[in-house]
């Protein structure tokens, strides 16, 4: 027997909830292929699962199709919509679709926002808000969260504290996410303290929230208190995940604590069962690098389940040259050095300097050759600082 269109809704939904939404999608087309005429409640479920897989293409299919069958002006599917092209990254299709709804609501606004702060387009994200503000839609939790992560991305302190301004002002409850968002703003921005008082002040905390305490105090100077914090977490049955590790391993890098460092690295894999990645290579290399523990961070490399990233190459060879060691940059490091990135001057730069250390002229001179005849230069370095609300460099 052929089922009810609620039931064939339902598996849809399931399925785009599930870790195999492509099976939605399938689902759906074989929903068309016997006949059956979608509903209001089909299409956000099959809309969202294409959002999910990252198939502009056929959720612009199902987007036609909408039209076809009158539930394009159904704010309810307008906004998986907006949602799907957002995820998908086409944000100029999220763009004219937003601009064409004749009915938004405050989910409208919260996803074009959104939308613009997953594609790092902080500050029209800040824009949509003002014009939000302007037609006088009430903003939610969710709203804040990505008005936050604007001002995070951006490293606007200015615009995140009158953010935080708003959020009391229409008291807006301080949820996990919304804690967790204004904690990370002010730990990116640097405002540690004003960070550990929102931290303080979360009713609930989860991993994430621990997480990024621990990663703001590592990164302004406060190694000892992120190492503290990290057992304080594992204390109150909180599991670590790999981000964790990664961002314990390297305050015991900046802190020179080579053995605890070790420890985690261990720990890590032993107890908690979590596969080190390349990034947890890379904080290993970059630690012992650092304590000029070069021969020890070679091994790490030559021993790593994966080839290196340039990351880790250009890591070990400045840690060569602020240790005044030979570059033992052997023939397959440099080959992935310089194949991993082929239009990055730098690269060059530091393989041939490596090559000139070890006494390999003629390598040397090839690839400064070689840089030249690709055009290609070292990009110079620069730094910017905040004066007075504005940006030098």
């Amino acid at each position: 027997m052929d089922p009810p269109i609620f039931t064939w809704n339902t598996v849809i939904r399931e399925y785009s909830k599930s870790s195999s939404p492509i099976e939605s999608v399938k689902l759906f087309s074989q929903f068309l292929r016997i006949g059956h005429e979608p509903d209001k409640f089909t299409y956000p479920f099959v809309i969202k699962a294409c959002g999910r897989c990252s198939m502009v293409g056929v959720g612009g299919s199902v987007h036609s199709s909408t039209f076809k069958t009158g539930f394009d002006s159904d704010r309810f599917v307008g906004n998986t919509l907006l949602r799907m092209y957002s995820a998908c990254g086409a944000i100029g299709l999220a763009r004219q679709l937003f601009d064409e709804m004749t009915d938004r609501d405050v989910v409208s606004w919260s996803s074009m926002i959104a939308g613009y702060v997953a594609c790092k387009y902080a500050l029209d994200a800040l824009i949509v808000y003002q014009n939000m503000k302007s037609v006088n839609e009430i903003p939610n939790s969710v709203t804040m969260v990505s008005l936050l992560s604007a001002c995070t991305l951006l490293l606007n302190i200015r615009i995140g504290e009158s953010i935080h301004s708003q959020i009391i002002v229409n008291n807006i409850g301080l949820d996990v996410a919304l804690g967790t968002a204004l904690l990370e703003m002010y730990s990116k921005c640097g405002q540690i303290d004003k960070a550990f008082l929102v931290f303080n002040s979360m009713k609930e905390k989860n991993l994430q929230s621990w997480t990024i305490m621990i990663s703001g105090l590592a990164d302004h100077g406060h190694g000892e208190d992120a190492i503290s914090f990290f057992s304080q977490m594992e204390k109150i049955g909180l599991k670590p995940d790999s981000m964790s590790f990664s961002v314990i391993i390297s305050a015991c890098s900046h802190l020179g604590l080579v053995d605890v460092g070790k420890n985690y690295f261990d720990k890590m894999a032993r107890i908690y069962k979590i596969r080190p990645t390349m990034e947890h290579y890379g904080c290993m290399v970059d630690m012992l690098g650092r304590a000029g523990m070069i021969e020890e961070a070679y091994q790490v490399i030559k021993n790593m389940p994966m080839e290196p990233n340039s990351i880790i190459i250009r890591s070990f060879i400045g840690a060569c040259k602020n240790h005044g060691e030979v570059v033992c940059l052997d023939e397959n490091m440099r080959k992935l050095l310089l194949e991993s990135e082929p239009d990055l001057g730098a690269n060059y730069v530091l393989a041939a300097g490596a090559s000139s250390v070890s006494e390999n002229w003629n390598d040397a001179a090839g690839l400064r050759v070689a840089m030249k005849g690709r055009d290609l230069k070292k990009v110079p370095g620069c730094s910017w600082v905040e004066v007075n609300g504005g940006c030098c460099r």
